[in-house]
């Protein structure tokens, strides 16, 4: 816990955590920078599409960014540990996950760069006009709709179905939020998808310009792909070579 802990011994950062985590929740190391984030296991923590995704965007100096659906926050922070970005935004609509991810920028004392808000990621545009992003990112929800779903108010089902926000709602904001040329847009989503994603983007004139297919294994099909669009780009798209997370 170096932002905040400095040279605490183990008993001090031990009681220090105690004082800023709320019951249920732990401290994770992140491996970068020396920062950490707060997560709850009982409602949803980050898994690799988020750490792939952060490696995936390009932020240039001075840049801003706006992560649409942000959860505890680790796009952004990851973000700030990677770049020299100038300011990143979270945007997310559950309450306990904002104040998680608040709980962890002030952690890596980053509250002059990262930025965390409350609010619907349908109403992006109103929320944030009249500014825009050099970049937006995403980790949104992949399963199309609530179909089967018993609880859909669960922290777990909102980040992992479409029951707050659609694929349409994040490109349709996104377009609005970005400037009219070179403004980026990435993604992490599921293959399975990619016909509809890369549709709806073009409809937006959001053009995809780079894909990258993430494969568990050399010989399995993907199951993940990370994409980037440029707002107004021209019609030139680049395949680039497969991630492959584990040997046999």
């Amino acid at each position: 816990m170096e932002k905040m802990v400095g040279n605490m011994n183990d008993r001090e950062a031990e009681e220090f955590a105690a004082k800023i985590l709320r019951p249920g929740e732990r401290l994770d190391d992140l491996q970068l920078s020396g920062y950490w984030i707060i997560q709850d296991p009982s409602r949803f923590c980050f898994g690799v599409d988020a750490v792939l995704l952060s490696d995936f965007i390009k932020v240039k100096p001075g840049e801003t960014v706006l992560d649409l659906g942000t959860g505890t926050g680790v796009i952004p922070i990851l973000l700030a540990g990677k770049s020299r970005g100038e300011k990143f935004t979270g945007l997310e609509i559950q309450a306990e996950s904002v104040d998680m991810a608040r709980r962890s920028v002030k952690v890596n004392a980053l509250e002059e760069r990262v930025s965390i808000i409350q609010g619907d990621v349908k109403e992006a545009a109103a929320i944030f006009k009249p500014a825009f992003f050099d970049v937006i990112t995403t980790n949104p929800p992949y399963m199309i709709n609530e179909h089967g779903l018993k609880n859909i108010g669960d922290a777990r089902t909102i980040a992992r179905h479409e029951v707050l926000c659609s694929l349409d709602d994040i490109l349709r904001e996104s377009a609005k939020l970005l400037p009219e040329s070179k403004g980026r847009f990435y993604m992490v989503h599921k293959p399975f998808r990619l016909a509809e994603i890369m549709t709806k983007m073009c409809e937006y004139k959001i053009e995809p310009k780079r894909i990258r297919f993430v494969h568990p294994y050399v010989d399995k099909e993907p199951t993940m792909v990370l994409i980037e669009g440029m707002k107004g780009g021209k019609s030139r798209v680049r395949v680039e070579p497969p991630i492959i997370l584990h040997n046999k």
